[in-house]
């Protein structure tokens, strides 16, 4: 089966709940996988431009529900990006398109 996009990962490198960065053609990205949902955001901060997370692969707060800034504690609602919480309340974060097809992650052909 030919698949279009970009091969992010296989889905069982990620833990659920869990994340993982990656750097793709130049891009900081991240991946948060909640059961069998993939969302995919660009590592960047709405409120002050800065990447999410203080430790490789550590987006998550400690419930492992919300995606959390490590630099000033704003929660992000990982279907949606949506900040819910922080000084850019209401905000979000930049989604990528991405799509799972036998067991793999892959970014969609608009990356």
């Amino acid at each position: 089966m030919n698949h279009t996009g970009l091969l992010l990962c296989r889905l069982d490198e990620l833990a659920d709940p869990g994340s993982r960065g990656f750097e793709l053609a130049g891009r900081q990205l991240f991946a948060v996988r909640q059961g069998q949902q993939v969302f995919v955001y660009v590592n960047r901060c709405p409120h002050r431009g800065v990447p999410l997370e203080w430790v490789p692969d550590q987006f998550l707060d400690a419930s492992g529900r919300l995606i959390q800034c490590a630099s000033h504690g704003a929660l992000f609602i990982p279907e949606s990006g949506e900040c819910i919480a922080g000084p850019c309340e209401g905000a979000a974060l930049t989604a990528l398109p991405c799509h799972i097809v036998d067991g793999q992650v892959w970014l969609d052909d608009n990356f």
